[in-house]
C-alpha cells in the first residue's frame, strides 16, 4: 500500500562512493573521499559547462554502472560524483546553502529532499518524459521539485547457519527483535547517518505512536550490539556471519541471498518502512544545461531497467521481476508512511535518538 497522496502531497511546496574507475579517458571522474570538505570538493569539481557536480547516496556498488551508462550516452559532459551516506550528503546540502556546491542531486531519500525543499535549495524542474513516473513516487507540484527513481524497505537480514549455531529463533517480526536471546546479536544502520536506519526508526513511532514507539526502541537498543553508518553493512556484516541479524534494506538481503550467502531475507510482519531515492535540482544562479540532462537521463527507460536489478520497486516502470526472495507484492508490505511528519521531525527524532542510543553507534572513519 502506497501513502495517501492527499495525506502526504497535499499543500505541499514539496520539500530525500567509491565509483567504479571507468577508465583513464572517462567523462566520469571518481567521487569526492568522504572525509573531503566542501571547498576541496568545489576545488577538485570542474567548473566547465559541461562538467557538473552530482551528489548521491547510492550504494558504492551501483554507481559504476549506472555512470557507464550515461558516458556512453553522454560522453562530452563530465561528471563529478561527491558520494556519502544519507545523513551526511543532507547536512552537506543544508550546509551549502548559501554557497551551493552541487548541481544535481540523485538517489538522495526523498524525506531528506523535503528537508531541502524547505531551506529552499531546490530549483522546479520537469525532466523529459515525467509521465513515465509514477505519481506516488514523485512531487505533485508542476513542476516538480523532485523526481524519485525507485524505493526501498526495511527488513531484517538473517544469518541462518549463525542462528543454528547459536541456538536461536528467526525473527518475523518488529516484535520478535526485542526478545531477550538476541542480547548482542543485531547490527542496524544508524538513523543519524543512514536514510536506511531513519526510514526503520520513523516507521516504528508512525505504527505504534511515539511513546510506545521510544520504548520499543529502548527494548531493541538492549539487543543491539552496534548502528552501523551505513544501509547496506548490517546485511553485509550479517552475510560474513559477524552477527547472525543486520537490520537493513529488503533488496540487499535478496540478492545477497540470490548470490549463495546463507542469508534468509525477512520482512517484518507488521510491515517495513521505506523511502524514495529520488532526484532534484539545486537552486543556483548559473544553472547549466548538462545539469537537466543529468536529470533527463535519470529517469529513462533505459537507467529505470538498471534501478530494477537493486530495487522491487522503481518510478518507472519495468520488465524485471523481483528476487524470489522478495514479496510477491511488495508494495503490500509498505507501511502507510507520511513523509511530510517524517521531514518536519527529523532533527527532533535524530536528537532523541543519539541522547538515547548513540554510546552503540560505529566508530566513525
Amino acid at each position: 500500500m502506497f501513502i495517501n497522496r492527499k495525506k502526504v502531497f497535499l499543500g505541499l511546496v514539496s520539500s530525500t562512493a567509491l565509483l567504479l574507475a571507468l577508465g583513464t579517458t572517462s567523462c566520469v571522474k571518481q567521487p569526492q573521499a568522504a572525509t573531503s570538505t566542501p571547498d576541496e570538493a568545489q576545488a577538485s569539481s570542474g567548473t566547465g559547462a559541461d562538467s557538473i557536480t552530482v551528489y548521491t547516496a547510492l550504494e558504492d556498488d551501483q554507481l559504476g554502472g549506472y555512470l557507464k551508462s550515461f558516458k556512453e550516452e553522454h560522453p562530452d559532459i563530465e561528471v563529478n560524483v561527491v558520494r556519502d551516506s544519507t545523513g551526511i550528503v543532507t547536512a552537506k546540502l543544508l550546509a551549502e546553502k548559501d554557497n551551493p556546491r552541487a548541481d544535481v542531486v540523485w538517489g538522495l531519500a526523498a524525506s531528506s529532499l523535503l528537508v531541502a525543499d524547505e531551506q529552499g535549495l531546490l530549483e522546479p524542474y520537469a525532466p523529459a518524459n515525467l509521465k513515465n513516473v509514477q505519481e506516488k513516487l514523485r512531487d505533485s507540484s508542476d513542476p516538480p521539485k523532485w523526481v524519485g527513481i525507485d524505493a526501498w524497505m526495511s527488513a531484517f537480514c538473517v544469518n541462518t547457519i549463525e542462528l543454528e549455531e547459536k541456538n536461536l529463533p528467526m525473527p518475523n517480526s518488529w516484535a520478535d527483535l526485542t526478545n531477550p536471546v538476541y542480547k548482542n546479536q543485531i547490527v542496524m544502520s544508524n538513523p543519524a547517518s543512514s536514510g536506511t536506519g531513519y526510514l526503520s526508526v520513523s516507521a516504528i513511532l508512525q505504527m505504534m505512536g511515539e511513546e510506545q514507539g521510544w520504548e520499543y526502541l529502548d527494548s531493541l537498543h538492549q539487543n543491539v550490539a552496534q548502528y552501523m553508518h551505513s544501509g547496506s553493512k548490517p546485511c553485509k556484516v550479517a552475510g560474513t556471519g559477524e552477527y547472525p541479524i543486520g537490520v537493513s534494506f529488503g533488496y540487499r538481503a535478496a540478492i545477497q541471498k540470490e548470490d549463495g550467502e546463507p542469508i534468509e531475507a525477512v520482512f517484518p510482519e507488521e510491515g517495513s518502512g521505506w523511502d524514495i531515492e529520488a532526484n532534484a535540482l539545486v537552486k543556483k544562479d548559473n544553472i547549466k544545461p548538462a545539469s537537466k540532462t543529468f536529470l533527463d537521463w535519470a529517469i529513462s527507460k533505459d537507467i529505470s531497467q538498471q534501478y530494477a536489478e537493486n530495487f522491487a520497486i522503481t518510478a518507472v516502470k519495468t520488465d524485471v521481476k523481483p528476487p524470489a526472495a522478495f514479496p510477491s507484492d511488495p508494495t503490500a508490505q509498505l507501511i502507510d508512511n507520511d513523509f511530510q511528519w517524517a521531514a518536519n521531525n527529523r532533527d527532533r527524532i535524530l536528537e532523541e535518538w543519539k541522547s538515547r542510543y548513540d554510546s552503540k553507534s560505529e566508530p566513525e572513519e
